[in-house]
């Protein structure tokens, strides 16, 4: 599930940020902040990009899946507001070991144990290793908390994702198998555990116990996107995700916002659940946009929305209107888990048609995998001013990102278009470079993305 090596869509919470515990004050209720801290340009951008193109092979396959099953399915709940109260998680950057994610630091059992996962909008179990060198792994014999979900029990059966229908007996713990696109895998039992978050608000000590949360213990493991991290944080939209758990408790809705994928180490921002007086629903973010979130079992666990065109320089393009339509075996997710954003064929040919016209003047250069990479030098002492690229969703809301989002540093004196080409028919994936310095909140109860710019940083 990571960017890196795994294909899943997965969030790594890393315990280099498990001192960064959420203290802000806030006036409207209490709340907990998770510090995001940016990857650091250690992954080449060539792996990045081919670790990008099996995630959104990896994406197409469940999302064909899910459109096979979606019949058979209920809409799943999502609890109303319930407490005003929220909590956030630190978040750092996995880019120093060789990914494109965001890991944030998982306190999980009782005792509580401290673990760092691959925080991923696009995976629907949390899992933590359980076997390996001490002391980042889970004991499921040391917590007080932890249940196993037996084999032939209804979650197992339907809700855990490549689960083994193959009971050994009727006792037996429900296990999984995930299959990833680049060969990796991991392989495990499932149990419930609690979660122990910390409370934001007038007093910055405040813990609760998350109880429920719906944990994979994995003891065998392949890829070495696993070796960096102990594990896999679920932000996908599904019955057994750790957003469904935490949400149902904490107002129904979650948010994020990406410092720059090149910033230091030491930039911080948060992934918070629950109502955040800096989020982009906040009435003093007059500046926020908001379109429909797409929750149907079309698009499960994925968080979808609707493009209604691409402009660039205030010019639309000629892009199907297919393309954009999930009815017709397109549409566009917004995923956490890739770095680049990948368009489906028509798309694509559109935007790169528009943006390397204004470029035209500068020396191409060849640098795998990208299509279109420039000689930034050359420029001389002028600045060329890059296209202006825009993104409309469905209700008036306009993504106008910097150039930087998708025209990108990929080598000294070397830019590169940072969008990549997908399958059509295929899903076009909105990645985390473009949605960078952005808050973006998920309000999974009125089903709306909101988001606004930011430098997301405190």
């Amino acid at each position: 599930m990571a960017r890196g090596q795994l294909v899943l869509m997965v969030v790594f919470v890393g315990l280099a940020v498990a001192a960064a515990a959420a203290s802000g004050k806030h006036s409207r209720g209490k709340s907990a902040r998770l510090q995001l801290l940016p990857a650091t340009p250690g992954a080449s951008l060539a792996e990045r990009a081919r670790d990008d193109r099996r995630r959104h092979a990896y994406i197409s396959s469940r999302l064909a899946a899910a459109r096979r099953r979606r019949a058979a399915e209920t809409p799943l709940s999502t609890p109303g507001a319930v407490a005003a109260s929220a909590f956030a998680m630190p978040l750092s950057s996995g880019a120093y070991t060789g990914t494109g994610q965001y890991f944030v630091r998982f306190r999980v059992g009782t005792p509580a144990q401290p673990f760092v996962l691959i925080a991923d909008t696009g995976s629907d179990l949390t899992w933590v290793k359980c076997r390996g060198p001490p002391p980042r792994v889970f004991r499921p014999g040391d917590s007080k908390t932890w249940s196993p979900i037996p084999c032939s029990s209804e979650m197992c059966q339907s809700s855990v994702p490549f689960s083994l229908a193959n009971c050994s007996s009727s006792t037996a713990t429900c296990s999984y198998d995930y299959r990833y696109n680049d060969n990796s895998a991991a392989r495990g039992v499932v149990g419930t555990e609690s979660a122990t978050v910390a409370l934001s608000g007038d007093r910055s000590d405040r813990k609760a116990k998350l109880e429920g949360v719906v944990l994979g213990c994995t003891t065998a493991y392949d890829g070495q996107g696993f070796e960096v991290s102990d594990g896999v944080l679920s932000l996908g939209y599904s019955n057994i995700s750790f957003v469904s758990r935490a949400t149902s408790r904490f107002g129904g809705c979650f948010s994020y916002c990406l410092v720059d994928h090149l910033a230091p180490r030491n930039a911080t921002s948060y992934l918070t659940f629950g109502p955040d007086p800096d989020s982009a629903s906040s009435s003093a973010s007059s500046s926020s946009s908001r379109t429909p979130l797409l929750l149907d079992g079309r698009v499960r666990p994925f968080y979808a929305v609707t493009v209604d065109s691409i402009s660039v320089d205030g010019e639309a393009l000629g892009i199907p209107s297919e393309v954009w339509d999930v009815g017709s075996n397109g549409g566009t997710i917004i995923d956490s888990g890739t770095s680049l954003t990948i368009l489906a064929t028509p798309a694509y040919k559109a935007v790169v048609a528009a943006l390397t016209k204004q470029l035209a003047g500068l020396p191409r250069v060849s640098l795998d995998p990208f299509d279109y990479c420039y000689n930034w030098t050359a420029r001389g002492d002028g600045d060329l001013a890059v296209p202006r690229l825009a993104v409309q969703f469905a209700g008036s809301a306009r993504l106008e990102p910097p150039a930087k989002s998708y025209v990108i540093d990929a080598a000294p004196g070397v830019k590169c278009i940072g969008v990549q080409e997908g399958a059509w028919p295929g899903v076009s994936v909105i990645g985390n470079i473009l949605q960078q310095e952005h808050l973006w909140e998920f309000d999974l109860t009125n089903r709306w993305l909101r988001f606004r710019q930011t430098r997301c940083t405190q």
